[in-house]
């Protein structure tokens, strides 16, 4: 296996290809992103796997976003869109429960993992936001998932490189620490050299320019959040290969 393994956070199959033709081993689909991301549409998951042919295909199910509480009705969503991502051939799910009290909703958890048997699970940034974050490492672990998403419980990965590297520590070879959050071709080989972490999660975006040429931009589709419609972020080819590089090449 190679030393470092590259997960890019595609917000959409455009971004899934480019994650592939940049080198990409992994690609997290998602919808919502700038609510830190919510599971696709059935039809993005079915063009996505189609589409891929050497990348490995995750799908994150969140119902919505905000808090990591889920009620009983979000529960039965959930449960129907880890099915969904598996008959559609998605090679792992990505997900995290808490309780009210911070801690990993255990009961939940070990209902979605019996559901995601035989896929890849990825405990996500859900865990950044946890009361005991030791104490959760050693739930998640215990439960079987494969991986924990997280920047050190910190707004990026590079400001939590000091508790990334006590996890890694923590962890060993039990675990595998996916660092994320702010991951860049500036800042990649800095926290794998500090931190020891060989997984890295990244979104290697820039900003596309619309096609359109009538353009209305006094009226805004997102209500009281103001999201331009007339450009997109998506990943490309080249900041996905200039990240890999920043790391691989030294």
């Amino acid at each position: 296996m190679e030393k470092y393994q590259f997960e890019v956070c595609a917000n959409s199959v455009e971004s899934c290809l480019a994650a592939q033709a940049g080198g990409a081993h992994r690609v997290e689909l998602c919808a919502g992103i700038p609510e830190g991301g919510t599971t696709p549409s059935h039809g993005d998951i079915a063009t996505a796997r189609e589409a891929l042919s050497s990348t490995r295909l995750h799908v994150i199910i969140r119902p919505r976003g905000g808090d990591f509480l889920y009620s009983p009705l979000e529960q039965s969503i959930m449960l129907k869109d880890i099915e969904n991502a598996r008959q559609l051939g998605a090679d792992g799910v990505v997900f995290g429960c808490l309780t009210a009290e911070g801690d990993i909703d255990l009961p939940l958890m070990e209902q979605l993992m019996e559901a995601s048997e035989g896929m890849s699970v990825t405990f996500h940034r859900a865990f950044d936001v946890c009361r005991n974050p030791m104490k959760a490492l050693e739930n998640i672990i215990a439960l079987g998932c494969n991986r924990i998403l997280t920047s050190g419980q910190q707004p990026t990965a590079e400001k939590g490189i000091p508790f990334l590297k006590e996890l890694q520590k923590k962890a060993g070879e039990r675990i595998i620490l996916l660092a994320g959050c702010g991951v860049t071709e500036k800042n990649i080989a800095r926290i794998a050299r500090e931190t020891g972490i060989h997984e890295f999660h990244f979104s290697a975006r820039e900003e596309v320019s619309s096609a359109m040429q009538y353009r209305n931009e006094a009226v805004s589709m997102g209500g009281t959040v103001h999201i331009s419609e007339y450009s997109r972020p998506v990943t490309t080819t080249q900041r996905v290969a200039r990240t890999i590089e920043a790391l691989t090449s030294l």
